[in-house]
């Protein structure tokens, strides 16, 4: 099945099929982070431009088996991206901070704890990142999920400063969510 994907958003239902056709594909274990973790596993009416998926061995081949995968599927490559690696290898521990998604015959997805997830947001923290924390925030409440707050606290406090206005309004909005206890 060939889909024409150039400036479409994906909505849950496309997600769930595109990563079970590319998990079908793939071999070892993968982080799903971003946009489409949040359409599946969060707020169902999310929708986003892309897949980020990053291959936990931290390889390039990893990529290029993902790329292959896309391609092979007759999707653009602009459909995956796993660029968001370089935003997960620095902080420390993520590696204690990820969870099963989902498990396919060949391959594993796993997912960011909410900690992890609130981490990978808050250093670009545009209007959309802080509605996905809010909508895990809501999560974690729902469902009496772990977050470390303190691990946050810390970690928004120690974000580079910023003269943009906007950004500090959301990283406010952010940390009196955070004084909220969730």
């Amino acid at each position: 099945m060939q889909y024409s994907m150039t400036g479409a958003e994906l909505d849950r239902a496309r997600i769930l099929e595109l990563l079970e056709q590319i998990a079908d594909t793939l071999q070892g274990d993968w982080l799903l982070v971003g946009g489409a973790l949040v359409s599946i596993w969060v707020e169902s009416r999310r929708t986003t431009e892309d897949i980020d998926l990053i291959g936990l061995r931290g390889e390039v081949s990893e990529r290029l088996a993902l790329m292959d995968a896309v391609h092979t599927l007759g999707l653009p490559i602009e459909t995956v991206n796993s660029a968001a690696d370089y935003f997960v290898y620095r902080i420390d521990g993520w590696r204690h901070e990820i969870e099963v998604l989902q498990q396919f015959e060949h391959c594993t997805l796993y997912r960011p704890t909410p900690t992890l997830f609130v981490l990978l947001k808050m250093r670009r923290l545009s209007e959309q990142d802080l509605e996905d924390c809010r909508a895990v925030f809501a999560k974690v409440r729902d469902e009496q999920m772990h977050l470390d707050v303190e691990r946050l606290r810390t970690a928004l406090s120690e974000l580079a400063p910023t003269e943009d206005t906007r950004l500090l309004v959301r990283r406010d909005a952010l940390k009196e969510l955070l004084i909220q206890g969730v």
